[in-house]
């Protein structure tokens, strides 16, 4: 799945060994004037991206029982549930999990805050690897990371302007700095410097904290990697960026020559769509501004 400007385009094989791709528009909330507002786009990218995100896991899965001519909208209280149940797991498991841990172990022999909250930051990291780690022993998710590093190493290819192709497409590493796994790997940074802003208030307030701020977590974690991409030649940067591509060796794997095809084919639907927009967009104007 490739992101564009104003669409994203899915690429799936079917049974046969055909390639299928078709071209979704970005849902209207998604690319509103909020996206422009610094803080505030980083939770529209996060739900943006768990959107379209199950909406391209679906597709595939139809393409691959071969059932893709029957494709079907997913109807906004399925989209709904899902995200809620989704977002209840992931907070449970990397927010509330680690300050309960904190709570009845390491403040039992403390009374810093600065201490408490490391230590919570540490224990949310380590869960964080070791679910990585136990998903990608999973057969099926290892192949859906080889697609994660297709993806990339094409976003890689077209970036540097090269025809895309299997042969240039391999010349790229697996890791890209605007992955999701970088950007979920500093929500997990940015926290600790956020709750330790906090002290250690009671137990129910701390937890209280954990799912309210995480808005803010994901807004100023965005902002650091928009940064980090508009500076990535300066040496203090690429340090700092370092450990967000060090943990995309635990999701990606070495594609195999069909995935980067199915890749490729992303990236040039994602592009013909941005051609499109673009187009349209001249045509507007040039109508706009024509005589009457």
């Amino acid at each position: 799945m490739i992101r564009g400007r104003q669409g994203y385009s899915v690429a799936a094989r079917r049974p046969d060994g055909e390639i299928c791709a078709v071209t979704h528009t970005v849902p209207g909330w998604g690319n509103n004037r909020l996206r422009r507002i610094p803080l505030v786009r980083g939770t529209l990218v996060l739900a943006e991206s768990m959107v379209i995100g199950m909406k391209a896991l679906t597709y595939s899965a139809q393409v691959a029982a071969g059932e893709e001519d029957d494709e079907k909208p997913i109807p906004p209280w399925a989209i709904a549930l899902t995200l809620l149940f989704s977002l209840g797991i992931a907070i449970s498991l990397f927010f509330v999990l680690p300050l309960v841990l904190v709570h009845s172990g390491v403040d039992r022999f403390t009374d810093s805050s600065i201490v408490s909250n490391v230590a919570e930051g540490v224990i949310r990291l380590t869960i964080f690897v070791a679910y990585l780690l136990l998903v990608g022993s999973m057969p099926s998710i290892r192949r859906v990371f080889g697609y994660h590093a297709a993806e990339h190493m094409a976003v890689h290819a077209n970036e540097h302007e090269l025809p895309l192709n299997i042969a240039n497409v391999r010349r790229f590493p697996a890791a890209h700095p605007r992955c999701g796994t970088a950007f979920l790997l500093t929500v997990m940074v940015v926290s600790i410097l956020v709750f330790a802003l906090l002290g250690k208030p009671d137990l129910p307030l701390r937890l209280a904290s954990r799912i309210v701020l995480i808005p803010v977590i994901a807004g100023v974690s965005y902002e650091f990697l928009r940064f980090s991409a508009a500076h990535s030649g300066n040496v203090l940067v690429r340090a700092l960026m370092s450990p967000n591509l060090w943990l995309q060796k635990l999701t990606t794997r070495a594609p195999d020559d069909g995935q980067v095809e199915v890749a490729i084919s992303a990236m040039e639907r994602a592009l013909e769509d941005d051609l499109h927009h673009r187009e349209g967009a001249a045509d507007a104007s040039s109508h706009l501004l024509s005589p009457s």
